[in-house]
């Protein structure tokens, strides 16, 4: 597989993936998704990162930001990223990888692309059968955005409310609500690689946007319409290709 990207274009909404190593369940005890979540509030203290929903499961995390500041984003992942794998090496007295090399970055546009994401999101762990409701994983930003802690409040939904177009936190809850159990009702329980596998999705003039901002690094970049959804997609890269070239290594 190739390797995810990292664009890092500034003032864009961002889904971020980051999978463990080998996609082990390294991050299957309680404990371990607990400490994710603490170097991330960490990591919003430190760099002022703008985190609008997140989720971590077994094996991988989904964190939905909002870029304002240069590196910001890049900062935060190293920092949760490093301290994760280290509190976890030393407590199991493991070494190697702890993730996968890189993490995968899809900028997504506002509003009604932001809640199909935010969506998403919230969904991971009942489309894996692990729940029947978002509200009954603990490890994720639906229970934050429902009824906020007095204290140490990861999201910044008074941002996750401006880029939805909502015009109150009660009004952003309560679609919350809705938009889950429509989903719940729909069953249709599929994973959208769109979300995790593009380079951005959004509207038309969103997506040739985002190529204008690429510049060269646009180059072999495809704009599709998939289902209504435009997507900036990675070129195709032939399994044949990198096999042919090891085996002439190997010749």
């Amino acid at each position: 597989m190739p390797r995810a990207n990292r664009h890092f274009l500034p003032d864009h909404i961002w889904h971020i993936t980051h999978r463990c190593h080998k996609k082990e369940f390294l991050l299957k005890f309680s404990k371990d998704r607990k400490n994710w979540i603490h170097w991330l509030y960490e990591a919003k203290k430190r760099y002022g990162l703008c985190v609008l929903n997140y989720t971590v499961t077994s094996n991988h995390i989904h964190l939905l930001v909002k870029d304002t500041k240069v590196n910001t984003i890049s900062k935060a992942m190293q920092l949760i990223a490093s301290r994760t794998a280290q509190d976890y090496n030393t407590r199991k007295h493991r070494k190697g990888a702890f993730w996968e090399d890189r993490y995968h970055a899809t900028a997504i546009d506002t509003q009604q692309y932001l809640i199909q994401c935010l969506v998403y999101i919230d969904m991971n762990m009942v489309r894996a059968g692990v729940v029947q409701h978002p509200e009954d994983w603990p490890h994720c930003g639906y229970r934050e955005i429902q009824s906020p802690p007095d204290r140490y409040c990861i999201i910044d939904q008074q941002a996750l409310m401006q880029l939805s177009g909502m015009n109150s936190l009660d009004s952003l809850r309560s679609a919350q609500r809705d938009w889950i159990n429509a989903e719940l009702l729909s069953k249709t329980g599929k994973r959208e690689a769109i979300w995790t596998e593009s380079v951005a999705v959004g509207r038309e003039n969103y997506i040739k946007s985002v190529q204008s901002e690429l510049g060269l690094r646009a180059n072999g970049r495809r704009c599709i319409n998939n289902n209504g959804k435009y997507l900036l997609k990675e070129p195709a890269v032939s399994y044949r290709i990198g096999f042919d070239i090891k085996m002439k290594g190997l010749s």
